[in-house]
């Protein structure tokens, strides 16, 4: 359970998508003008990354590894199928990916529409494909911390993304110097938080 928790915790302050590995910046840049867009768009970001990464971790330890496929008999202990990782991962983010559009689409139509393409491309987000890829690194212990990891990583951008579109409404008050005006206040707003979100690399449970 401490192991879980640590997982938890780290996924969301340590090892955060945005501000530890810069993961996921497109979205996060450009849907982060308005807090319910961009929290809209963590929601469904968290939801992709909590339904892939249990899927890919069963495939990655049951399927494509070297060995992984041992269960079938002992003519299968030295297949390895991890060439296909990329490819099979990518597939499983774009399936779920549709799925979300659907269901904004059908049910919250003001949301899909002021996302806009930025919706579909959850499938190609970096902070998501990257889940799964440190997955395979971590070498989780089961299913279940690979699960919580997918949680926190979602919820650790979810909260960045919404700070941004916070202190972006903010700025909208202020008077910025033109030069600034936009992505530019916006990389220092980034690289600031950063920073503050490096007082949790210490961090130990």
């Amino acid at each position: 359970m401490e192991q879980i928790l640590n997982t938890f915790v780290r996924s969301i302050f340590v090892d955060n998508m945005i501000f530890a590995y810069y993961l996921g910046m497109c979205s996060y840049l450009a849907v982060s003008k308005s807090v319910k867009t961009a929290l809209g768009l963590g929601i469904a970001v968290t939801f992709v990354l909590v339904c892939t990464l249990p899927i890919n971790y069963m495939l990655e330890n049951y399927v494509l590894k070297e060995g992984a496929l041992s269960w079938l008999g002992k003519d299968f202990a030295e297949v390895n199928l991890s060439f296909l990782s990329f490819i099979i991962f990518i597939a499983i983010i774009a399936s779920f990916t549709q799925l979300v559009e659907m269901v904004v689409e059908k049910f919250l139509p003001a949301l899909y529409s002021s996302l806009g393409i930025f919706l579909p491309l959850i499938a190609v987000n970096c902070a998501i494909m990257g889940g799964s890829l440190f997955m395979q690194q971590k070498n989780f212990i089961n299913v279940g911390e690979a699960t919580v990891y997918g949680l926190g990583s979602g919820v650790g951008w979810l909260l960045a993304i919404i700070g941004m579109a916070a202190i972006r409404e903010k700025l909208a008050y202020s008077d910025i110097p033109k030069p600034l005006r936009g992505l530019g206040i916006a990389f220092i707003i980034t690289g600031l938080m950063g920073i503050g979100f490096m007082c949790f690399s210490g961090l130990s449970l």
